[in-house]
């Protein structure tokens, strides 16, 4: 019998993201594809809506906009924060990352900018405002066995408007991340 991707369904999948730039994000481990149960919001819902119908078996390659992805960049999560708030033992400049407690948990950040007095940084998810490019190919569809299926979701339950509070990724741009690495977090 060849189950058709729906919701409620466990599936696993291998994939390679790529940016426009033709760069490599995020990829799913060799021998270990991204396993999620569908409909709770485990993967961004482009790739969800792509994937729905498919077979084990299948191969695709869909770009998903932002919007369906990781949502646009959102300029009120680009801030200044004070300098000392920063560890002083640290040389800090763009490009790095660091996790913070938010009020609904851990927060990661990217530094943007830095001077004597502040630190101005990005906390959109480091994939939001891109065009996702996404070569899959399904490995395994079928009914979730009960410890599978998440009790509220298996995602963070951060959406497009909530990606600053997740805290799932790495937070660090060339790091894996994404759509499920170390767990499938739901939002990177």
């Amino acid at each position: 019998m060849n189950v058709k991707i729906a919701d409620n369904h466990f599936v696993a999948i291998d994939y390679r993201l790529t940016l426009e730039s033709g760069e490599e994000f995020d990829r799913s481990a060799e021998g270990a594809p991204l396993g999620f149960v569908t409909g709770t919001g485990s993967i961004i819902p482009g790739l969800e809506s792509a994937l729905a119908g498919k077979s084990a078996g299948d191969s695709f390659k869909v770009t998903i906009e932002p919007e369906a992805g990781y949502g646009p960049v959102q300029k009120e999560l680009l801030q200044a924060i004070p300098r000392d708030r920063f560890p002083t033992d640290v040389e800090i400049t763009p490009g790095m990352s660091f996790h913070a407690r938010g009020p609904r948990g851990p927060v990661a950040l990217t530094v943007v900018s830095v001077d004597q007095e502040q630190v101005n940084v990005d906390l959109n998810h480091p994939l939001a405002g891109k065009r996702l490019t996404f070569d899959v190919k399904v490995q395994e569809v079928r009914e979730p066995l009960p410890h599978e299926v998440p009790a509220v979701s298996s995602g963070c339950g951060c959406g497009p408007q909530e990606q600053s509070a997740c805290g799932c990724a790495s937070g660090d741009p060339g790091a894996p991340s994404g759509c499920g690495s170390g767990g499938g977090c739901g939002c990177g």
